[in-house]
């Protein structure tokens, strides 16, 4: 994610908002954070319930698999990734909406 965090302003110019999720606690969130860097906003998932939503559990129902989603101001998925693609493809993704 230190990808993003560095590329936080080319986001921001195509009207993009970022933000992680992650199921640990709020006390975790802001260490982990503050130890990276990141410029913005864990949300916590700790029933892992948007996880499951997006698909992102791993298959023993608990770990969770990093994906990338790209939603429109819709509400609409428009983008799916398990993994972390780099940022060139995630604006591209953008810029297509």
């Amino acid at each position: 994610m230190s990808a993003l965090r560095d590329d936080r302003a080319r986001f921001e110019a195509l009207d993009t908002v970022i933000f992680g999720v992650n199921p640990a606690k709020v006390d975790s969130h802001k260490r982990f954070a503050d130890k990276n860097k990141f410029n913005f906003p864990l949300l916590v998932d700790e029933d892992r319930s948007l996880a499951r939503a997006c698909d992102a559990l791993k298959e023993n129902g608990t770990s969770i698999q990093r994906t990338v989603l790209i939603i429109d101001k819709n509400g609409v998925v428009c983008y799916r990734k398990r993994g972390m693609p780099p940022d060139s493809e995630l604006l591209e993704a953008i810029q297509k909406l």
